[in-house]
């Protein structure tokens, strides 16, 4: 059966590339320009599912789309880590001494910052997505600027590379969710990942003995990230990554985090990608 998923950005975009690996290259993507159009196209059933970046491993975490997840009661069913590495394209017959601008995603000029140093001449522009550049290029036949996007973007819209893996920090690598509005079916065997999410009194040593409770059920924590509660200062959500071996041991954690935290959420269980 073809999958029709929402993805931020268009075709082209490491989003689509996503798609592509993780439902198959004949997957059908509804193309929005932000994450709460995503979202809303997903709550509105237009999709079978949502791909969302939560992290990077040089920026970090994108704390909003963790909010998103949380707050639509979104259920995170898989996750896919994707090495993005960033190309400089533009129409085709172009050095890059014709380039007069480039236009991308702030994080994406950002990560390629240390390669413009060497052409003084270019100006960075920022734009809402690589692949929309790309595809704005193209069809407009713009020369004189170039795009920073994926190998898929300049295939899919006909520009050459000048530049290849441009990014500073060679290793780039994001990690992102599959999102669905119900739960997953996956075998309880097959289960060895985890996102949660829970508060905590303003105690000492709240959060200690939460993460102790987790040690001691043979959980391995991959990431807490805090998110303050607008309507309550001084008052945090925590959202905490964990895997394990055994889902007897997490399902013992379930009950044990459940007594001891408030508002107690699990925002998924699913597969670790990352084996």
């Amino acid at each position: 059966m073809q999958k029709n998923v929402a993805i931020q950005g268009v075709k082209g975009s490491f989003h689509h590339i996503v798609s592509q690996d993780y439902f198959g290259a004949n997957t059908l993507v509804d193309e929005c320009l932000s994450f709460d159009d995503t979202v809303n196209t997903l709550l509105h059933g237009k999709t079978d599912a949502a791909i969302m970046a939560l992290e990077n491993s040089i920026a970090g975490s994108i704390i909003p789309n963790y909010a998103l997840i949380d707050n639509n009661n979104l259920h995170i069913v898989g996750e896919h880590y994707l090495d993005i590495q960033h190309h400089l394209m533009a129409l085709p017959n172009q050095s890059i001494e014709d380039i007069k601008e480039v236009h991308s995603h702030p994080m994406a000029l950002l990560q390629c910052k240390v390669f413009f140093k060497k052409y003084p001449h270019i100006k960075l522009v920022e734009a809402k997505d690589t692949a929309e550049v790309s595809r704005r290029i193209s069809e407009e036949k713009i020369n004189g600027i170039a795009a920073i996007a994926s190998y898929l973007a300049a295939g899919i819209f006909n520009l050459e590379i000048l530049a290849e893996s441009i990014q500073t920090i060679k290793h780039n690598e994001t990690r992102f969710a599959v999102v669905k509005r119900n739960h997953a079916e996956i075998e309880k065997t097959e289960i060895n990942k985890a996102s949660l999410k829970f508060e905590l009194d303003h105690k000492r040593g709240s959060l200690a003995t939460i993460l102790n409770v987790m040690s001691d059920c043979k959980l391995n924590l991959t990431k807490i990230q805090s998110l303050p509660k607008i309507e309550t200062p001084w008052l945090y959500s925590f959202f905490v990554d964990v895997t394990f071996q055994e889902y007897s041991h997490f399902e013992k954690a379930k009950e044990i985090i459940n007594i001891m935290a408030t508002h107690f959420k699990i925002l998924g269980e699913y597969k670790n990608a990352k084996l």
